[in-house]
């Protein structure tokens, strides 16, 4: 068998020092010239090793301050019963979001963009209705305490929303989200369903919510119904994969 290239090797040993606890979070790795003597390789090599454990999302390179491991960011878990939390009365106001980051709603802001504009055909396929349906599309930022957390673009039936306090931007954040504004228009929910699938981010998303490199994000397709129609898709939730744990649970 031939030998493992040198970065490679450096690689996994700076790897598993990082998740045994050697290098805390936050804490230096050795300098460039610190790594070239202990190893006997080139410069060169020491970089494609830290080139390749900053693609996996485990050490930044901060200017000045040398190689530095990642300080991980809380984990929150999400499970598909935090919908149930915001069709019972609230004795404060909250919507699923605020109660998985567990945040006050003074710690929670919205940026939102609202469009009138029509299905393609996909996303008449999720609604089941003829492409080209007037819809409402929304995109939103979520922020808890000052920090982005999520993108989520969701679009309501033009002939449901329109000319209605829900398709007004001044309105959010609404207490109890989507789910209340469709009751508040006289269309409870009664069903939810999601499908997850991941990706890298665009550099978009990434910009948008502070991502380090080489952490992909989850992307979740939600459609919210009441009855036999389709009244939300939102195409997609997207979530840094590295801040979020996704609980699901089924009663046997």
């Amino acid at each position: 068998m031939p030998e493992r290239p040198a970065y490679l090797r450096i690689a996994e040993l700076l790897r598993d020092q990082i998740r045994d606890g050697r290098y805390a979070q936050g804490t230096r790795l050795p300098t460039m010239a610190e790594l070239r003597t202990e190893h006997g390789v080139s410069e060169i090599v020491v970089r494609q090793a830290i080139a390749l454990l900053r693609g996996e999302g485990l050490v930044e390179t901060r200017r000045g301050g040398g190689t530095v491991v990642k300080v991980a960011p809380p984990v929150r878990r999400v499970a598909m019963d935090r919908y149930r939390t915001v069709t019972r009365p609230m004795a404060v106001p909250a919507t699923t979001f605020t109660h998985d980051q567990r945040i006050s709603w003074d710690e929670y802001r919205l940026d939102r963009e609202f469009t009138r504009t029509r299905t393609d055909h996909d996303l008449a396929g999720l609604f089941e209705v003829p492409p080209g349906t007037e819809v409402l599309r929304r995109r939103f930022v979520f922020y808890a305490r000052d920090e982005p957390q999520q993108i989520s673009v969701n679009y309501l039936p033009w002939d449901v929303v329109g000319d209605t306090p829900v398709a007004d931007p001044a309105n959010e954040p609404w207490p109890g989200g989507t789910l209340a504004q469709l009751s508040f228009l006289g269309h409870p929910p009664t069903r939810v369903e999601e499908s997850v699938g991941s990706r890298m981010p665009t550099p978009e998303e990434a910009e948008t919510l502070r991502m380090s490199g080489g952490v992909p994000v989850l992307t979740i397709t939600r459609r919210m119904l009441s009855g036999p129609r389709v009244l939300e898709v939102c195409r997609d939730i997207v979530i840094p994969a590295d801040r979020v744990l996704l609980d699901y649970a089924i009663d046997l």
